[in-house]
C-alpha cells in the first residue's frame, strides 16, 4: 500500500461543487474561481483522500501513490 498520495485536479474538468472540501477540508481547497485544487501535491496516504475523488460527480480529482505513479484513485 502506497505511504504518500499525489493528487491533481483537472481545472477544465471540475464542476466547482465543492464535494471534495467537504469530505476532505484538509486536502481541498475552492480558489477564488470556484475551483478545486488541492491543499499540497503530495499528501501521506489517507482513506479520506480516496473518498474525496470517488465522490466527485465530474471525476476530476486524479490519486496515484506517489513513489509508483499507480493510479488508487478514482
Amino acid at each position: 500500500m502506497a505511504s504518500r498520495y499525489r493528487i491533481s485536479v483537472d481545472r477544465a474538468a471540475c464542476l466547482g461543487s465543492g464535494l471534495c472540501t467537504g469530505v476532505a477540508p484538509n486536502h481541498f481547497r475552492l480558489d477564488a474561481e470556484y475551483i478545486s485544487r488541492p491543499r499540497e501535491d503530495v499528501v501521506d496516504a489517507d482513506e479520506v483522500v480516496i473518498d474525496a475523488a470517488e465522490c466527485c460527480p465530474a471525476e476530476a480529482i486524479t490519486v496515484v501513490d506517489a513513489d509508483t505513479g499507480a493510479p488508487v484513485a478514482p
